[in-house]
């Protein structure tokens, strides 16, 4: 039976696929650090299915123990301070999570296991000010935040383990993969839970930054399926993860709040402080390379994925309110 270590297990591609993986046969475990309060609503489910392990990507001796212990045929880094916003307001956190984390967990791997195979979750966010439209293994990055200069850091650090030790390191470049587990704080889940609570009568409006940002949204369950498919290959390489289709945030709050029979003009207004200090205009992924190498596919639509959120908001409000 293969082990897999993941760390961030308790967000929301950590959940989709410790599913995956124990669907397939694999002897899950799951990294958290240490917290007076455990935020695992998300693998609630999987109690008892997987194990969880202690362990902090700022402390490398903390993974070097975790890594003697379990002895991972392969390693999915998806933790990471992920919010762009709470970048700005700590680019020194997310510099040492985002970025020095990888490096931490590498180096770990180089000295205890180096047959293992690792995953690091890379961005859309590094192409920021982007140099070609669609955006490809080949487009240079320009990032605009702390968090998507800290992500091109673990892309290279990545790399540069790959060429420098013969590891099999690979990162997976995803562009925006939403779903009902996604936090709060992330525009999509922000929409539909406000859309939800403005149906239920409990706010009047939604207070929004900027409606023209272009994104490439698809669905987290799809996406977990190309980080496997990654570590599967004979040879370890890089690929863009994406839908090929980019929608505004404009397009997003139309079909959310149609879902449940609302005009979104009448409830959205726009609020200066959610403006970022640099934006990001347009993302579109060229996932042509994932498909032909990987064979993968996404399943859920743009329509699918918004109407998918929109009703498991409605239904955790309705049940809240009963």
């Amino acid at each position: 039976m293969k082990k897999a270590l993941i760390t961030g297990i308790t967000g929301q591609d950590g959940s989709y696929l410790a599913e995956l993986l124990l669907d397939k046969g694999y002897e899950v475990y799951g990294m958290m650090r240490r917290s007076s309060t455990e935020a695992i609503e998300r693998i609630e489910h999987l109690k008892g299915k997987i194990t969880l392990v202690n362990g902090d990507l700022l402390d490398e001796m903390s993974l070097i123990v975790l890594l003697k212990e379990i002895m991972p045929d392969e390693i999915y880094n998806l933790a990471a301070q992920s919010f762009v916003h709470t970048s700005w307001t700590q680019p020194v956190l997310t510099g040492e999570f985002t970025a020095l984390g990888v490096t931490r967990l590498l180096d770990a791997m180089r000295h205890v296991c180096p047959q293992a195979r690792f995953y690091q979750a890379s961005s859309s966010e590094m192409y920021g000010k982007v140099h070609a439209i669609p955006q490809s293994e080949e487009t240079p990055f320009h990032p605009r935040s702390p968090y998507a200069v800290a992500k091109v850091y673990g892309h290279y650090i990545t790399l540069n383990y790959r060429e420098s030790y013969n590891l099999f390191t690979v990162s997976g470049i995803l562009f925006n993969h939403e779903s009902p587990r996604r936090g709060k704080e992330f525009v999509t889940r922000k929409i539909t839970d406000g859309v939800a609570r403005i149906k239920h009568g409990l706010q009047k409006e939604l207070r929004m930054g900027n409606l023209d940002a272009k994104r490439d949204w698809g669905f987290a369950g799809d996406y977990v399926k190309a980080m496997w498919l990654m570590l599967q290959q004979d040879k370890p390489d890089d690929y863009v993860i994406a839908t090929g289709e980019t929608h505004s945030v404009k397009e997003f709050l139309e079909l959310a709040f149609a879902r449940v029979g609302l005009n979104y003009k009448d409830y959205v207004v726009v609020d200066p402080k959610f403006l970022r200090p640099a934006e990001v205009d347009l993302l579109l992924g060229d996932p042509t390379k994932a498909k032909k190498q990987l064979g993968w596919k996404t399943e859920v639509s743009f329509q699918g994925l918004i109407d998918m959120m929109v009703d498991a908001d409605m239904e955790r409000i309705a049940r809240q309110l009963r």
